[in-house]
């Protein structure tokens, strides 16, 4: 059975979200519980990672800015529950001062990050070097912005295809993410594949 744990950002995913519509999509989903979306508390988005992944393993996490440091933060610790991870549009721990409590090498479990060339949150620059740092896929949305829906990401069909296609692997490879030709034909014309 193919689990899927959602994990938003700072202020969750409203309606419109695109984290949103996929979880009406999808058929074994779980979305983490926080009683403050508000307030950036790293522990309080581990700890609500972790009981999402007791609860609803294995798993596939898809994770969307800041829901994307704490991710990175519980891979270490919870690789043999996981089957993969789609990080999308990390925010800067720069800009929460936790930096250093996040992983300094490769995640143990396969994955894509996808970044973006105006993300106000992260640079592109930033988000290849932790793409790298994690040894992630790292994936150039173009111009997207923050990825969200003020951005004009609702649906987000490039990312549901990528989605989809690491279900398919069971994420035990992303070398599909090379088939540039299979991309091209679902995605916006600027995304394309960093290696």
């Amino acid at each position: 059975m193919t689990r899927v744990l959602i994990v938003p950002g700072l202020h969750n995913s409203g309606p419109g979200h695109w984290q949103s519509e996929w979880e009406i999509h999808l058929r074994h989903v779980h979305r983490i519980v926080l009683d403050d979306w508000d307030t950036p508390d790293l522990q309080a988005w581990i700890d609500a990672i972790e009981c999402g992944i007791e609860q609803f393993q294995p798993t596939h996490i898809v994770a969307h800015s800041f829901g994307t440091l704490a991710t990175a933060a519980v891979v270490a610790n919870n690789a043999s529950t996981l089957r993969g991870v789609l990080l999308v549009a990390p925010a800067d721990p720069r800009k929460f001062d936790i930096d250093a409590q996040l992983p300094a090498t490769a995640l143990p479990v396969p994955g894509a990050l996808v970044g973006s060339l105006t993300d106000p949150w992260l640079s592109w620059d930033a988000a290849q070097a932790l793409g790298s740092r994690w040894g992630l896929e790292t994936i150039c949305a173009g111009d997207a912005g923050h990825i969200n829906v003020q951005s004009g990401h609702g649906q987000w069909p490039a990312g549901w295809l990528i989605l989809q296609r690491m279900l398919q692997k069971d994420a035990t490879t992303l070398s599909f993410l090379r088939d540039h030709s299979v991309l091209s034909r679902y995605t916006q014309p600027r995304l394309r594949i960093m290696y």
